[in-house]
């Protein structure tokens, strides 16, 4: 029972509702690595204790989940983008420890290239602010190429890892009404929220009141480092899928 209510707290988003989003002096750019940070701890928590998650636990989790993808729904922030979309994955991770917590590292790395997406449009444009900067994939390839990469594989595209690691852990759950629903909200959730994103930032009308600054070298490195890590995770995820 404790251990359900810790995690409860850690995957609920129940620190950002109730603090971070509050707190003035707390950034965006601290609030997701707090968010992201409280995460892999309850990852950490799930894998040694195999812990048996509660219905009550999953039904809390799932209704937070609701809240974060209306929330989502809402912003045109990166940053606020990233956190949320991760509270709103978190039901996937009490699907089977093993494949969850695969699909939980894939998540994670995938928001922080989005992560750092958002960085990049503070430095260069004064916010994380998406909508004003359209068509960005035209101006700016490089840019628009890892942004596209990061939207695609949040959205669940294959043969990006979220989606091979979504469908393992699908494949290893136990099915009920429960689970039914939850694979559903989760699926058609985050392809909604990446697409209407992908349509605003990515294959927009480039802004002309806009000077558009494209990735540095140092920044490309990065993003190339992340790819290569989802492209890595794919390959594992293939492997589970055929084993």
């Amino acid at each position: 029972m404790l251990t359900n209510f810790i995690l409860l707290f850690l995957f609920s988003g129940v620190p950002y509702y109730l603090y971070m989003e509050k707190r003035e002096d707390f950034s965006y750019e601290k609030t997701f690595l707090a968010s992201a940070l409280l995460v892999l701890i309850g990852m950490a928590i799930l894998i040694l204790t195999q812990a048996e998650i509660s219905t009550i636990v999953i039904i809390v989790l799932l209704l937070t989940a609701l809240f974060s993808l209306y929330k989502a729904t809402k912003t045109t922030n990166l940053y606020k983008l990233s956190y949320y979309i991760m509270f709103f994955n978190i039901p996937v991770l009490l699907f089977g420890i093993k494949e969850s917590i695969y699909y939980g590292i894939s998540l994670l790395v995938s928001l922080f290239g989005l992560y750092l997406m958002a960085k990049y449009y503070e430095k260069n444009y004064g916010s994380a602010n998406y909508q004003p900067i359209t068509g960005i994939t035209l101006v700016t390839p490089f840019a628009g190429f890892f942004l596209t990469v990061y939207l695609t594989t949040l959205a669940l595209y294959p043969p990006f890892p979220n989606s091979i690691l979504f469908f393992n852990a699908i494949l290893s759950s136990t099915p009920n009404l429960l689970w039914y629903l939850i694979v559903g909200i989760i699926f058609f959730g985050n392809f909604l929220i990446a697409v209407k994103v992908m349509a605003k930032t990515v294959f927009g009308k480039p802004n002309t009141n806009v000077h558009y600054i494209d990735l540095t070298l140092r920044e490309r490195l990065s993003h190339y480092a992340i790819f290569i890590i989802l492209i890595t995770l794919s390959i594992l995820g293939f492997q589970e899928l055929l084993s």
